[in-house]
């Protein structure tokens, strides 16, 4: 008797190889330019963060002390109308300086970082 060898072959489908290449990508070691180049984009988003979370913080606050203000002149007028002014004016004052001290926190931080850039990217570079 003759023995009957069946033998069954799958290939996977091009989304399967994908997903299959995407899960083996995590538990490859990164090489040295992968590192470098995560170290590079954690550099470059870092330069603008500081600068971002001030100026949302000052102006927040600013726009709250301008409601403050509006709120004295319209509820408390016959009271508080003229320190309400005092007040949203402060707060207006406030608002249109947390744009420049993001542009100036920005500039104070990508001259500290800079060299470092410069030094990854030629690295890269070569």
């Amino acid at each position: 008797m003759e023995e009957k060898r069946e033998t069954f072959t799958y290939t996977y489908s091009s989304t399967q190889q994908n997903e299959i290449k995407s899960i083996r990508e995590k538990y490859i070691p990164p090489t040295q330019e992968q590192d470098k180049m995560e170290q590079l984009r954690r550099l470059d988003a870092s330069v603008t963060k500081s600068g971002t979370a001030v100026s949302l913080i000052v102006g927040i606050i600013s726009t709250l002390i301008l409601g403050i203000g509006m709120s004295c002149c319209m509820v408390w007028k016959e009271n508080l109308f003229i320190p309400g002014i005092v007040i949203g004016v402060f707060g207006i004052l406030g608002i249109c300086a947390a744009y420049p001290l993001y542009v100036r926190i920005t500039a104070k931080r990508r001259k500290k970082i800079a060299p470092e850039i410069m030094r990854l990217s030629d690295e890269l570079l070569k």
